[in-house]
């Protein structure tokens, strides 16, 4: 798995929409979400953190069955602790609120389980999601966006419609911007990081970063290469790429290319200003180039001693 550090394709605007959204899933995983002290240490909290954890996202979260059936389950943990037969767990109780499913999806997009789970979606958004902003326009990468992630939730539920496990994360509406980037922009350059010994910096094309990405993603769904395919919605991720391309594909005409040249480079030749750049052998200002030996103004050069216009030249 490569891991994408920043991408060769400027913007015209600023996308403030993808700023917007950032920060809301940062505040809201810091300031609202239970047990982000514990996650951050490693730790998994007290039994009362776990309690209200649950309870938070049995409120917030979406879970398949509700949103398919319709239906708020009978019983719901309540965030308190008590003792029972078994020992000491989480107390459950007729819900005291009127939930809706179709609102959950919207909350559900701005929780994350983890400082993992949200870098890694705000991370991918950070590097992509301004190029498609850029391309659609605040308020319709804003739709995009939230299509996506309805999209990815509902498609979802659908292939799992009896779980009744908590679904969260932006990570459908983002697999919705990194399907609109591989149609809009295939060829833009991408660094990545490669774990391999240390991690290896390449600058590779975005149809291939974002296809092995989609590529994982497909396998994972099906419940091949991993053991633990049923903690991740993958299948989410899947529906949220396949949408974002169709939605993006009739702006593709439209689409400028970025200014990259082609070819894979690695290591110090991924670097600015390397072989083949400005200022290095072939660029001008080299040997062969503008003001070197055998270019003009150098000796027998126009304007020099002996050359056209110079003091032994034609016209003295």
């Amino acid at each position: 798995m490569v891991i994408p550090v920043h991408d060769v394709n400027p913007a015209r605007r600023t996308p403030w929409v993808t700023y917007a959204l950032i920060i809301a899933n940062i505040v809201v995983f810091v300031v609202y979400t239970p047990g982000v002290v514990g996650s951050l240490t490693g730790g998994g909290g007290s039994l009362a953190d776990l309690c209200h954890l649950q309870a938070f996202l049995e409120r917030w979260a979406v879970v398949p069955r509700e949103l398919i059936h319709h239906q708020q389950p009978s019983l719901v943990p309540t965030g308190a602790t008590g003792v029972g037969p078994q020992g000491a767990g989480c107390v459950i109780g007729p819900p005291r609120y009127d939930k809706s499913p179709e609102l959950s999806v919207l909350t559900a997009m701005f929780l994350h389980g983890g400082w993992l789970h949200l870098l890694g979606n705000m991370l991918f958004l950070w590097i992509f999601g301004n190029n498609i902003e850029d391309r659609m326009g605040h308020l319709r990468f804003l739709l995009f966006y939230l299509v996506c992630g309805y999209a990815a939730a509902y498609g979802f539920a659908l292939l799992n419609a009896d779980s009744g496990e908590p679904m969260i994360g932006a990570s459908g509406a983002v697999a919705g911007v990194l399907g609109a980037y591989l149609v809009l922009y295939p060829r833009a350059r991408v660094w990545v990081l490669v774990p391999f010994l240390i991690f290896l910096p390449l600058r590779l094309p975005a149809w291939i970063v974002l296809g092995l990405w989609f590529g994982l993603q497909a396998v994972y769904s099906a419940g091949q290469g991993v053991t633990d395919a049923g903690t991740v919605a993958y299948a989410a991720h899947v529906v949220g790429f396949v949408v974002g391309m169709l939605l993006a594909w009739p702006l593709k005409p439209g689409t400028p290319p970025p200014p990259e040249p082609r070819g894979i480079l690695f290591g110090r030749r991924a670097r600015p200003g390397w072989e083949g750049g400005p200022g290095w052998r072939g660029g001008p200002g080299w040997q062969g180039g503008p003001g070197w030996q055998g270019g003009p103004g150098w000796q027998g050069g126009p304007g020099w001693q002996g050359g056209p216009g110079g003091p032994r030249g034609p016209g003295r």
